[in-house]
């Protein structure tokens, strides 16, 4: 009872005095909680609520960093790193000044769809392909890259194709610096990208950001055509935790994770890559699955001593100088070299705090927090003795927080879904 009390008092102290935007939108969501029927059960009435509330009230991400189709791959990785981003919109130089929003972008280009790329250069070439002087294999169309058959497995016997001068060989090439972002289009998620208007749900939202494993979904102004927000999943987690107190939050966030299903993976389905393999290793396996990263495994273990993700890449077309004295980049060289290289630069980095895990025990709400004060989009589940027992992301998170009624998106996804054939992210 005095539990109860005191989250129903710190409630009404946020309602009194909202300190953020994001609580501010959590206030009206207690306010739809409260009027909710009582017989709807906890997650019904979280459903019902996201639903009632349109997207255009979500806080407004900084201003949008958009990239123009004809800058080159160089040019767009330098924009993404400079403004710490992991994507950006792509707009058409060809569209006409009064183009309509669907006709102005032709996608979003993300570290991930660059990683793709890299991995599509480090592949042998054909016997008809010739090779480039610096022994770097590129594959590249008259229409941008040609498809790709995949590295296969690498091991510490791989080595050579990942030396120090690698990434210098490639990030120095003609193709990198001459192929433009409309070039690689075949890497985009979407085709062009699916958008929501202003009037669309938070529930949508919600669902599009976890169920359909979107990272960020655009949010347009049909009236300039032109892009308003874009919603990440980092924002929705960063919301979450602003609304602390709030009696919707804490009925939901005091469960246990196990309580709700996390982690949803077993340890034998974990993928991860050992620290003896090649980094491109890590990327390699992120594309297969379609991830956005993996637990750098000690040789011969099962504990983790640190994370790769595809926003990693970064550092390996930003900084290739920091591998030159490498032999080879494995996985542990590029942590360390990393780590050297933020702890010069950027001291603030995500990626100095170490791997950060936790137990099962541990409340969807204490997760949250975590996941939001580290700025991290994974979290490793670990037994008593450190051992890796599973992988909660981001995505995870949300998908517990609402669930999709039947039929409700109806035709929603008609000329978006499926997937074009091209497309590998």
């Amino acid at each position: 009872m005095a539990s109860l009390q005191l989250r129903r008092e710190s409630s009404m102290d946020q309602q009194e005095s909202p300190r953020s935007p994001e609580a501010k939108l959590g206030m009206k969501v207690e306010d739809l909680w409260g009027v909710q029927e009582p017989k709807l059960s906890p997650n019904e009435k979280l459903n019902a609520c996201f639903e009632s509330i349109p997207v255009s009230a979500f806080p407004l991400a900084p201003q949008g960093i958009e990239i123009k189709s004809d800058a080159s791959l160089a040019e767009a990785v330098q924009i993404l790193a400079q403004n710490k981003i992991l994507s950006a919109p792509v707009v058409d130089v060809n569209a006409p000044e009064d183009a309509t929003w669907i006709d102005r972008y032709i996608g979003i280009v993300e570290f991930a769809g660059i990683a793709i790329w890299i991995l599509q250069q480090s592949e042998p070439p054909s016997p008809r392909s010739p090779s480039s002087p610096s022994g770097t294999y590129f594959a590249v169309s008259i229409n941008g890259m040609t498809s790709a058959v995949g590295l296969g497995t690498l091991g510490p016997e791989d080595a050579s194709i990942t030396s120090g001068d690698f990434f210098e060989a490639l990030t120095s090439s003609k193709f990198y610096k001459n192929t433009k972002v409309r070039d690689i289009s075949g890497t985009f998620r979407w085709a062009p990208f699916l958008a929501l208007q202003k009037s669309n749900s938070f529930l949508t939202m919600l669902l599009l950001l976890s169920k359909y494993k979107m990272k960020s979904v655009p949010v347009v102004d049909l009236g300039d055509g032109k892009i308003n927000n874009i919603i990440t999943q980092s924002a929705v987690i960063h919301m979450l935790a602003e609304c602390t107190g709030f009696h919707w939050f804490e009925s939901w966030g005091t469960k246990k994770l196990s309580e709700i299903g996390l982690p949803t993976m077993s340890p034998k389905e974990i993928i991860k890559v050992h620290e003896d393999q090649p980094v491109l290793q890590a990327f390699k396996l992120m594309r297969k699955n379609r991830i956005g990263g993996v637990p750098v495994v000690e040789s011969g273990g099962k504990k983790a001593i640190g994370n790769i993700s595809l926003r990693d890449v970064q550092f390996l077309l930003t900084a290739p100088e920091i591998y030159r004295d490498y032999r080879s980049i494995t996985a542990k060289n590029f942590l360390i070299a990393v780590k050297n290289y933020l702890e010069k630069h950027d001291k603030r980095s995500p990626m100095l705090s170490g791997t950060v895990t936790c137990k099962r025990d541990k409340t969807i709400k204490e997760l949250i927090q975590t996941l939001d004060s580290e700025k991290i989009h994974r979290m490793y589940v670990v037994d008593d003795d450190g051992n890796l027992e599973g992988v909660i992301t981001l995505r995870d998170i949300i998908s517990r927080l609402v669930h999709e009624p039947h039929g409700y998106f109806g035709d929603f996804f008609d000329g978006v879904l499926p997937l074009p054939e091209n497309c590998r992210v």
